[in-house]
């Protein structure tokens, strides 16, 4: 759940951005065409191919808790209580080829599509001991949900060493295939008394091997795709002076399509929630000319940007979803095998996919991007990032559905008249797992940072 501060914080940075944008236009200086910055760029048929190609090192960091419901040194009337167990690290490195090509172009506007493949080279994931943990006493190896040596996943055979406890496979491959729609009915270049205004549309084709784990055979699944196809919709408005440039982007992502072979399918009975979360997200920048020479084109200029993003509920992979994957697999009888059939007596042994239901989350990222134009047609652009990302539950599947009690005309309905999910029933949901799941267990990401290198190669080519 997104609390009140944190919505404040947000309302208050647009707020900062909207009035950086708004006195840069009470203090317009008639500036020329607005090719600096991405966001001002907009191709037009028959003048011009964007290409571009972007590369991306990222390190990632989180602090897994867990809840400890029933420690009897706590104040029952207190807050539930949460201990430190693991840290986790990500690293990966991506590269982003894109294309942008123009297909009409009108006195004042222009329609373009574009495409897109991210390619992740390299990605690797490891769980370490959280300061003042240890093996004997913290609950992710006492439930048995980490084994009591650890695991790699890279050596199965080897045990790791020092506080690592978990290392995943390294994985690589392309993500998805972005084949997207742009439109700007207002286009500086054209008339210098209008910002650039662009709005678009953008297809997530998943299209490479889905993210797995095997906990027999790690090293057969090294997908990066999600497996789920995305839509998404996003405008920008961009405005350039004499000697600086504004911009802001707004934009909204849906999942609409979940492929076979992926992890979000849907077992029946009384799941409910079993889509990725929707993401909604702006972002904004000022970028000021240290030097711009027009007879030439070349400039250099320092940007300033940031972005925020809201994740919204649903189910994800998150910093723990390879554990969960590995102490859920139904050949080694691990402690979150689901139950496939919880109307049938005993327990139909289904492996449980690693990916849970994650809680609502803010994530704001600081932006210092480094530009320079060489010449009309080629931009280099060198770049950090910094990201946080506000605390949140990592895995809380519901326990199932009420249905309502017959005879009500709906499609299902119980006999008993109750507010509860009865065990044993069509109401109960086959992914929820006790002891992850429940009150009093469920794990929790806190104190996320991120932090991101990169670099930005544009040519513009005449058709």
């Amino acid at each position: 759940m997104i609390r009140c501060p944190e919505v404040l914080r947000v309302l208050r940075t647009i707020a900062v951005a909207l009035g950086l944008g708004s006195l840069a236009s009470l203090a317009s200086l008639r500036g020329g065409a607005a090719h600096a910055n991405p966001a001002g760029s907009v191709p037009t048929a028959g003048e011009a191919v964007h290409a571009e190609a972007d590369y991306e090192y990222d390190l990632d960091r989180a602090v897994i808790t867990r809840e400890h419901a029933g420690d009897p040194d706590t104040d029952p009337q207190a807050a539930l209580p949460r201990r430190r167990e693991l840290e986790f690290h990500q690293s990966r490195q991506l590269v982003t080829p894109s294309v942008e090509l123009g297909v009409y172009r009108g006195a004042r506007r222009s329609l373009w599509v574009s495409f897109a493949a991210p390619i992740v080279l390299a990605q690797s994931r490891e769980l370490d001991l959280a300061g003042g943990a240890d093996r004997a006493t913290t609950s992710s190896f006492v439930d048995g949900i980490l084994p009591a040596n650890g695991f790699d996943a890279r050596n199965p055979g080897a045990l790791p060493a020092g506080n690592l406890v978990f290392r995943g496979v390294n994985r690589s491959g392309v993500q998805e295939l972005r084949a997207g729609l742009g439109f700007a009915p207002m286009i500086q270049a054209r008339d210098d008394t209008q910002p650039t205004w662009k709005l678009g549309a953008e297809l997530g084709l998943s299209i490479g091997p889905a993210m797995r784990f095997d906990a027999v055979d790690p090293g057969k699944q090294t997908g990066v795709a999600s497996g789920v196809d995305t839509l998404r919709l996003w405008t920008s408005v961009d405005r350039r002076y004499r000697y600086f440039e504004s911009w802001f982007e707004a934009s909204w992502q849906v999942p609409i399509y979940t492929r076979a072979g992926g992890l979000f399918t849907d077992p029946g009975f009384g799941a409910s929630k079993v889509a990725p979360g929707q993401t909604a997200g702006t972002s904004f920048g000022l970028e000021a000319y240290l030097y711009d020479d027009p007879a030439t084109g070349n400039r250099l200029g320092v940007e300033l940007g940031s972005r925020i993003t809201a994740q919204f509920e649903g189910r994800g992979y998150s910093e723990m979803w390879e554990v969960f994957a590995l102490a859920g697999d139904r050949r080694t009888a691990g402690p979150l095998v689901l139950d496939g059939d919880p109307t049938q007596p005993g327990t139909q042994a289904v492996s449980h996919p690693g990916i849970t239901n994650i809680e609502n989350y803010l994530e704001t990222t600081a932006r210092l991007t480094v530009r320079a134009k060489l010449g009309a047609r080629f931009q280099l652009a060198a770049f950090g990032e910094v990201i946080w990302k506000t605390d949140h539950v990592i895995s809380f599947t519901d326990n199932g559905i009420d249905l309502p009690t017959c005879p009500t005309g709906a499609p299902r309905c119980e006999t008993a008249d109750n507010n509860v999910v009865n065990a044993g029933t069509q109401e109960v949901d086959p992914l929820h797992v006790p002891l992850i799941d429940l009150v009093g267990h469920r794990y929790h990401a806190e104190d996320s940072r991120g932090f991101v290198v990169g670099a930005q190669a544009q040519v513009l080519f005449d058709l």
